[in-house]
């Protein structure tokens, strides 16, 4: 079967991917990081999110086929920046002009466990909902970081993998444009619902675009691309 490893975290960019893959694959497994994050209420969204696609979108729900969860707090001890709660704000700028939120080697470190569960379920390819349109400034987002890993991967597992990035040129307004010709405006409504991206963790504030506390940089690209997006659909 045609099997794929989504990085999941119940955030808009990786739901999407996960409904992509869905589309696009015979078999889809989920697996997700509970790395000490300042936003964890992601881990619960994606537990809704993955809970009510049975009965949401049926038509996909056959080819899901399970998730796993891995504690990699220990790599948030190590790793720590804004986002694993070292002080800083979400909104500063480091002494080498990264983000503060970004947390060093992330998404390697993610990618490689999902490399490792992909070799032992039988799956070739690893799907990110990583993108370089509108850039966070974190540089493991960067298509050529990925083409380095997926080669390191390949040859370190003698399995030939494939990351696959379908947002990596998109921006965010073009994010959730995909994500209507997937699923139509009912996954659009769902990902607002459901998803969560603010840095912060709040869950209670809702906008037009979904819950977050709208000052954080995730908060503020998502509102954008969502004023984007609806001004592109309006007649």
């Amino acid at each position: 079967m045609n099997k794929a490893i989504v990085s999941f975290s119940g955030g808009q960019d990786s739901t999407t991917c996960l409904f992509w893959a869905l589309e696009h694959f015979d078999c889809v497994e989920t697996i997700g990081f509970d790395y000490g994050q300042k936003n964890r209420v992601e881990l619960q969204c994606r537990r809704r999110i993955l809970g009510e696609l049975e009965q949401s979108f049926p038509q996909w729900a056959k080819k899901y086929a399970g998730d796993l969860v891995i504690d990699v707090r220990s790599f948030g001890q190590i790793a720590q920046s804004a986002l694993t709660g070292d002080g800083r704000s979400m909104n500063e700028t480091g002494d080498n002009g990264l983000p503060a939120s970004f947390v060093p080697g992330r998404n390697l470190m993610f990618l490689t466990y999902a490399a490792a569960r992909a070799y032992i379920r039988g799956a070739d390819t690893l799907v990110a909902g990583v993108g370089q349109t509108d850039f966070s400034g974190y540089p493991d987002c960067r298509r050529d970081t990925l083409d380095a890993l997926e080669k390191a991967l390949t040859l370190g597992m003698d399995h030939a993998f494939k990351i696959e990035t379908p947002l990596m040129y998109r921006s965010k307004a073009q994010t959730w444009a995909l994500a209507e010709e997937i699923g139509g405006k009912a996954l659009v409504d769902f990902i607002v619902k459901n998803t969560h991206t603010c840095y912060e963790g709040d869950h209670e504030h809702w906008h037009d675009w979904g819950y977050g506390c709208g000052q954080c940089p995730a908060c503020r690209l998502r509102a954008k691309g969502w004023e984007e997006y609806c001004q592109s659909n309006r007649p």
